[in-house]
């Protein structure tokens, strides 16, 4: 089968690999569509905390059944999408339920090869029908699931103010289920061809951008109380640092983004806000149960987030492409 192989930072390469042998248990699945993610283009750039190379990159996914077991309610043809975060089962996360993150959790592109080839063969728990979705909408459960799942992290409510800085696909997720939880969302960002995006697309209320007189204008638009609830997407120190100060007194802040190092912050502040602050990891089926029940209702913008197309056998040429801002890319989607 073709398979596109990190090898090094900045290095993919295509290879033949074998077809991956299904064992008990397991499904085979033929890979249609690939998400591209932050994720990987971190793995591309060298700038992934928990990966050794080489790697097959790709964890958002969605294919169609080639092999599974008589009783494991899937037929060759069945369209499905994965789970990617491939838990134990066993550990303290999940046995509280918590399996997004898991003590020995291995992560399909990451810690594990991923769907960067023409097939791949999981445990069929980490494998769901894909009923009432298109191949696309299938691929595009995953990084929706990581924004859905941090506004159920954050509690946010109907009526709260949300601010989500980082205009990136995981924060379009943040900003599109905390406005569908009836929020009034406003975006910080330093693209304004993001902002615009979040504006027509994802439920967003106000669009600020990233600069001089930014912290005046979220002052202006809050009334000077800032926001209930803080979600930071941007993978930047700095900017996760600076988003304590936008929290109101009694709110929460939510990290989506991980980073290399320490976050460091005012604790006399953090103190007299009464905040609490929080991280958000990866996503659980309840989190996918969420995003497919709203992609079936038609509330999800998939055709508009979808903004590129590669085929895989080009990836070694056409990847590079997607770190050019002025490609413009919201999501790109590998077609297999």
């Amino acid at each position: 089968m073709l398979t596109v192989l990190c090898e090094s930072p900045g290095t993919l390469a295509v290879h033949e690999r074998p077809r991956p042998q299904r064992q008990p248990g397991e499904v085979l699945l033929r890979v249609r569509r690939v998400g591209v993610c932050g994720t990987d283009l971190h793995i591309f750039t060298g700038n992934q905390p928990y990966l050794a190379y080489p790697r097959v990159m790709g964890h958002e996914l969605s294919g169609v059944v080639e092999e599974a077991d008589a009783d494991s309610g899937l037929r060759p043809g069945d369209p499905v999408y994965a789970m990617p975060y491939l838990s134990c089962g066993r550990c303290i996360a999940c046995r509280q339920g918590k399996s997004n993150c898991c003590v020995h959790m291995q992560v399909l592109g990451v810690h594990r090869d991923g769907a960067f080839a023409e097939y791949l063969s999981l445990p069929r728990r980490f494998v769901g029908k894909a009923e009432g979705l298109s191949l696309d909408q299938a691929a595009m459960v995953e990084f929706l699931a990581v924004g859905a799942h941090a506004v159920r992290r954050g509690e946010v409510a109907a009526g709260q103010r949300v601010l989500v800085v980082g205009a990136g696909p995981i924060g379009l997720g943040a900003m599109l289920f905390a406005s569908l939880r009836g929020a009034a969302v406003a975006a910080l960002d330093s693209r304004q061809d993001r902002l615009d995006f979040a504006l027509a697309h994802a439920g967003v209320a106000a669009a600020v951008t990233l600069g001089d007189g930014d912290e005046a204008e979220l002052t202006r638009i809050t009334d000077g109380e800032f926001f209930d609830v803080v979600f930071d997407a941007t993978g930047s120190p700095q900017a996760m640092e600076r988003g304590f100060r936008f929290i109101a007194h009694g709110g929460r802040y939510v990290l989506l983004s991980i980073v290399q190092g320490d976050i460091r912050f005012s604790d006399p502040e953090f103190h007299k806000r009464e905040a609490t602050l929080l991280s958000s990891r990866n996503a659980t089926m309840a989190d996918f149960d969420t995003v497919i029940a709203a992609m079936r209702a038609g509330r999800v913008p998939d055709a508009a987030l979808a903004t590129h197309r590669l085929a895989l056998g080009s990836l070694p040429d056409t990847f590079p492409t997607l770190l050019d801002p002025a490609q413009g890319v919201i999501k790109a989607l590998i077609e297999c």
